[in-house]
């Protein structure tokens, strides 16, 4: 029933896009990445934000004694991801919360009859994204998926959780991660009250003994 409502939410949203016609975002918080994806005839410094947006959420969200570390964050995301366990809400940041509104009008990006993902496989930008994996393996994987109408974040989640390293140095790889398991799962979902998180250093406390 939650599946849904949040698809219902998604369409509705959907139609509400596609009265707007242009993007005029122009809140760039990472552009001193530089551009890491490039596709023609597509908004690729939005994606790029989205992108290291994503990225900052993860590494925040799972730092570990006060330390930023994005490949263990997409180890532990991916694992999390791949079973469903994954409270968005949570993870989110303001800003991302702003990109997720811009990537709502990109042109060919979304699928209304993808109730599986929201998004479209067979789009410019993913055809783009997918054509440029660097992990053979990963791209076969993929190809097959959606040549054959079979593609689901579910199915794709788990050989990602298992060659979660390789997000760190594929950057197109790290992209559909981000639209397909991050900002297509939000919508449907409650981002109204929303707060910048920050990373929570654990202090040791040496008064404490140590539990068995």
């Amino acid at each position: 029933m939650k599946s849904t409502i949040n698809f219902i939410l998604f369409l509705g949203a959907l139609t509400v896009v596609s009265c707007k016609k242009e993007n005029t975002f122009n809140d760039y918080k990472f552009s001193e990445k530089g551009s890491v994806i490039t596709c023609n005839n597509q908004n690729t410094a939005l994606i790029n934000e989205a992108l290291f947006s994503f990225e900052a959420d993860i590494a925040v969200f799972y730092a570990q004694n006060g330390q930023e570390n994005v490949p263990n964050a997409y180890g532990q995301f991916l694992r999390a991801a791949s079973i469903n366990r994954i409270k968005y809400e949570d993870i989110v940041s303001p800003h991302t919360v702003k990109v997720f509104e811009a990537l709502k009008h990109v042109n060919d990006l979304w699928d209304a009859n993808n109730p599986d993902s929201h998004l479209n496989y067979k789009g410019d930008l993913l055809e783009c994204i997918s054509s440029n994996l660097k992990d053979k393996k990963l791209k076969t994987t993929y190809d097959a998926l959606v040549a054959t109408n079979s593609m689901k974040p579910e199915l794709f989640g788990t050989p990602l959780a298992r060659n979660y390293r390789a997000a760190a140095s594929d950057k197109n790889l790290a992209a559909y991660i981000a639209l397909d398991l991050y900002y297509a799962k939000l919508f449907g979902i409650d981002l109204s009250n929303v707060k910048e998180k920050t990373v929570v250093e654990q202090k040791v406390d040496f008064n404490k003994r140590p539990t068995k």
